[in-house]
């Protein structure tokens, strides 16, 4: 232990980590059902998504070719979105109990490297690209809105709707309609490569970003239920269990490590149906 502390983790290690901890997490996510699953699967599990986030960020920064790196995330995610729209405007493949996975963290990845490039566009004083890179996910939601205001029959003609519905869904996604994380995932995201090479600043800004969230406005939103007691922060409202993420990335050392370099991109598909196959699976059995 000693001599992990002192080397940190590199890329790998913490890429694992996170793996391991999102699968103990969709183990929960999908059998939940089933009541055998214990909460607290998904309670480590909520340090995934932040740390894939983390590595992702320093996986953009460093890679030789982003548009490669970028076009792999966005096809994966591009791919199970087409899924998941399927099984949101037609109920295919749904569970019987009508589930169906709504994990889509690749699509919300994309969005943040579009804005990631504008970012480096604007320090390198490309104020024209770094900008409209930006605008272009920001304003996204209001030009498709604009769009029907102006064109509104196209909601009552069914292959036309279906069409912008699935563009909006799968290959042009908006950050106003992510279906896996939050709209503070999202800021997140941008802090953390914002503030990338000012760790302490970087984790600190991240972790208060994360609380605010994830702790502060759902307790403000619940807590005057009549039924609430504090402690429900820590057994039903506890997405900001991920808030602990930054101790693990702050033992990031800068390396990529080696190996398994493919793994991390074709696991998260793979284990998403091999998981709630399984279950749909199981829930036939059981009923």
């Amino acid at each position: 232990m000693e001599q992990l502390m002192k080397k940190g983790l590199d890329g790998t290690r913490l890429k694992t980590v996170a793996l391991v901890l999102m699968v103990l997490d969709h183990i929960h996510y999908f059998f939940e059902f089933t009541g055998w699953v214990p909460t607290w699967f998904s309670m480590l599990g909520r340090l995934s998504a932040p740390l894939f986030l983390f590595c992702t960020v320093e996986g953009f920064a460093h890679t030789h070719d982003r548009k490669r790196y970028v076009l792999r995330i966005w096809a994966i995610g591009t791919a199970m979105a087409a899924l998941e729209f399927f099984m949101i405007y037609a109920g295919a493949f749904r569970r019987g109990d009508g589930f169906y996975p709504q994990n889509a963290i690749f699509q919300d990845l994309v969005l943040l490297c579009v804005i990631w490039q504008g970012i480096d566009w604007l320090r390198e004083k490309k104020i024209a690209k770094g900008a409209a890179a930006i605008a272009a996910v920001l304003c996204w939601p209001y030009m498709v809105v604009a769009f029907l205001l102006l064109f509104p029959q196209v909601q009552d003609m069914p292959i036309a709707s279906a069409v912008v519905a699935f563009l909006m869904t799968s290959p042009l996604p908006m950050w106003t309609a992510v279906t896996d994380g939050s709209w503070g995932f999202l800021l997140g995201g941008v802090l953390l490569y914002a503030l990338r090479g000012h760790r302490p600043v970087q984790l600190g800004v991240w972790a208060l970003n994360a609380l605010l969230w994830d702790l502060v406005l759902p307790f403000a939103m619940v807590h005057a239920q009549a039924d609430f007691v504090w402690t429900q922060m820590f057994t039903d409202y506890y997405e900001w269990f991920g808030v602990a993420a930054a101790v693990l990335m702050g033992l990031y050392n800068g390396r990529r490590g080696s190996g398994h370099k493919q793994l991390f991109y074709w696991f998260y598909p793979a284990h998403i149906y091999l998981l709630y196959g399984a279950s749909c699976l199981l829930y036939n059995v059981m009923r």
